[in-house]
């Protein structure tokens, strides 16, 4: 996951800051943003191409992805 795109590790902390980076919270903050396109104009389609998911079957991953991110910032 170190390939993570500037523009998807900003989106995820730009949603850790409005929130909170613990889970479940960032998730329900990340759906928010993404479902009114807040961040960069960025949606759920957006996202996915990107490589966050917000399906039950990549939740896995998308908690790994979020906690990778939030660390390596010191949220």
């Amino acid at each position: 996951m170190d390939d993570v795109s500037p523009q998807l590790r900003d989106f995820i902390l730009f949603c850790a800051q409005r929130r909170t980076p613990d889970w479940p919270a960032i998730y329900d903050e990340m759906t928010r943003v993404a479902g009114v396109k807040l961040f960069r104009g960025l949606g759920y389609k957006d996202l996915k191409q990107m490589g966050l998911s917000f399906s039950l079957s990549g939740m896995d991953k998308t908690i790994q992805l979020v906690k990778q991110v939030t660390s390596q910032n010191g949220q």
